[in-house]
């Protein structure tokens, strides 16, 4: 194997390596994640080519008092879904409060959904 050929072959191996790394750190490692509690807006199957389940909580406070704008306020959360059984359980609980368990992508995937919050699990539906 001449010289030329084995500088290739580390080049390619390194392009390789290095794109793996990036592709599992921008769409398969977990950022973070965490439980939210809200009142569901919506949730809905959409897509065209991949149909994925996507929603949306409101979570609402009150602002502290230390703030120069006082009062009411509120937050939201836009998630997917990938989970049947999870779409099924929150298609029956529209307008109801909820608490969700969610892991943060750094990117999306288009079979995943079109938020970087993929919920994985109902803990309380009030």
């Amino acid at each position: 194997m001449s010289t030329k050929s084995k500088i290739i072959t580390i080049a390619s191996t390194i392009v390789v390596v290095v794109l793996a790394v990036f592709l599992y750190f921008r769409f398969f490692f977990v950022y973070s994640s965490g439980v939210n509690t809200g009142d569901l807006n919506y949730f809905q199957q959409e897509g065209v080519i991949f149909k994925t389940y996507e929603g949306k909580i409101i979570q609402s406070g009150f602002k502290s008092a230390s703030r120069s704008t006082e009062g009411l306020h509120s937050n939201e959360l836009k998630f997917s879904v990938t989970d049947q059984s999870v779409a099924d359980t929150l298609m029956r609980a529209s307008g109801h409060r909820v608490e969700l368990r969610w892991k943060r992508y750094m990117g999306t995937l288009p079979w995943r959904g079109n938020s970087q919050y993929v919920v994985s699990e109902v803990l309380s539906i009030e």
